[in-house]
């Protein structure tokens, strides 16, 4: 199970809850490094997907099926919200979500496939994690300076917090993008992440037409990527350009369809 998962995202939103008391009604309008995002709409991102976990909506086959564009329209509909009223969601939601995950560590529903619109289907104890990158990956990427606008620091991140996020991360990877993310690779190729969060993987081309891309552990091929596991979260993201933070080994054209197009939502 990742027990892992749920004790990274119940620190990062320690750390977020501890930024949030130190901020003033001024700063909440910022913009984040969220494109069209306040640092507010970031909260209120993480607020309706903690309400969603607790009280589940009803299906609607009019919502967008592209995930960001999902989480555009949760965000918008929350524009008109007070701050006050976007952190009162925030703070009566997030701990009821983080105790749902925890009770999914549990056998016999912990392995139980849930299926995740427009990111993929994951096992049930593995929506952990999911929550240990999106509360990491928002605060320190899009609220917090260099990046964001808010003047806070927070400690440096250890393995604990970034593993869980990497983790999501390759688990997404094959499933996200689908055939577009897919026909960008059609030889094995080394992803060497270094520091917190530190991984080697290979991914493995589709070895059926509508198959897909396959994240094994080890490395196993010539042509290596090379980055810190922290920069991964960034570029990998979009938030960042892979060519600033990413050594290739070996046959760069092998590597370089696959980083263009690679984007974790």
């Amino acid at each position: 199970m990742t027990r892992a998962g749920i004790t990274a995202a119940r620190s990062s939103t320690a750390l977020l809850a501890e930024i949030i008391s130190q901020m003033d009604d001024d700063q909440w309008e910022l913009p984040s490094a969220c494109e069209g995002w306040r640092v507010i709409d970031v909260v209120a991102h993480l607020a309706a997907l903690a309400s969603e976990a607790v009280d589940p909506p009803p299906p609607d086959p009019s919502l967008p099926k592209n995930r960001e564009r999902y989480h555009d329209l949760r965000v918008d509909e929350r524009r008109g919200w007070s701050h006050a009223q976007v952190l009162d969601e925030w703070r009566r939601s997030t701990p009821r979500q983080l105790d749902l995950l925890e009770a999914a560590q549990e056998p016999p529903g912990a392995g139980e496939p849930v299926d995740v619109p427009g990111l993929g289907t994951y096992p049930r104890h593995l929506l952990a994690n999911t929550m240990a990158f999106n509360v990491f990956c928002h605060l320190r990427n899009d609220m917090l300076a260099p990046d964001g606008p808010l003047p806070f620091t927070l400690p440096e991140p250890a393995d604990a917090l970034v593993s869980p996020a990497v983790d999501f991360m390759l688990a997404g990877l094959p499933q996200m993008q689908g055939p577009e993310l897919t026909a960008t690779v059609d030889r094995p190729l080394v992803l060497d992440l270094t520091g917190p969060g530190a991984t080697t993987v290979t991914i493995l081309p589709a070895t059926e037409p509508d198959g897909q891309l396959t994240v094994a552990p080890g490395a196993d091929a010539t042509t290596q990527v090379h980055s810190t596991a922290l920069d991964f979260i960034a570029w990998a993201t979009t938030r960042k350009p892979w060519r600033d933070h990413c050594r290739i080994t070996g046959d760069a054209s092998t590597a370089t369809p696959f980083l263009d197009c690679l984007n974790i939502i």
